[in-house]
């Protein structure tokens, strides 16, 4: 599903009169169909920017990113466009981020729904499914009914992150990225969230993830990579 090629990913430090750091160095790295890869390693050592790669939040300094997408087929992300990479989002690579960010005043319901909408020929129709679906999701990460009709920013830390996994977990694309998801969450919520990944992997998604809690990592895992071998000290600021 995944196949990252010698990528490397440098920043240049404006505010250090152009200084270089090199964050990752010849990623060589395989996601398959039906796995769950979880990043390990200490902090700072680059787990998000690879997962930021992948989605393309960040354009690779070097190396070459393949991803299958939904219609089967490759995708080469550091030559793909601005539109192309809106459909890979849309159809194949799904993301829940550390941080939950939406439009003002839209309810959590619709938050929730927007994704499985997008598409749709009878829009009516599709709005009230999603709906249906978005309240099942909703009722499962335990987010009370009195606040479906809010919107989100009005909630707390956990509640805005479950809203975040329903949203970018209810429409099951091929691919899943998992940064932290559990990080602000009680035990069992987090046990419905490992729940949640078994599933996808179980239907045969390519699940990457970090985890900030080791036991979860270890629940879902089919396979561990450390990201400690991707970084070149020696090139760390150039």
């Amino acid at each position: 599903m995944l196949h990252m090629k010698q990528v490397s990913k440098r920043f240049t430090l404006h505010h250090q009169h152009g200084a270089e750091l090199q964050v990752l160095h010849n990623v060589d790295l395989t996601l398959k169909a039906g796995e769950c890869v979880v990043l390990d390693g200490p902090s700072g050592m680059g787990k998000s920017t690879l997962l930021k790669l992948i989605y393309a939040n960040y354009r690779a300094t070097s190396g070459a990113i393949e991803v299958r997408q939904a219609d089967g087929r490759t995708l080469e992300l550091t030559q793909a466009t601005p539109r192309e990479l809106v459909r890979m989002r849309r159809d194949t690579v799904g993301y829940v981020s550390q941080f939950l960010r939406v439009i003002p005043r839209v309810s959590a319901l619709d938050v929730v729904a927007e994704s499985l909408i997008d598409d749709a020929a009878d829009q009516a129709h599709a709005i009230e499914a999603a709906r249906e679906q978005a309240r099942t999701w909703l009722t499962r990460l335990r987010i009370p009914e009195r606040l479906w009709d809010l919107p989100p920013a009005t909630f707390s830390g956990g509640e805005q992150q479950r809203i975040n996994i329903a949203r970018n977990m209810i429409k099951p694309r091929p691919i899943l990225l998992l940064d932290e998801p559990t990080a602000s969450l009680d035990a069992a919520n987090t046990q419905t969230v490992i729940d949640l990944i078994q599933e996808a992997v179980a239907r045969g998604a390519a699940v990457m993830g970090i985890f900030h809690d080791a036991h979860v990592g270890q629940a879902v895992a089919t396979r561990h990579v450390d990201v400690a071998q991707f970084r070149n000290t020696a090139k760390d600021i150039a």
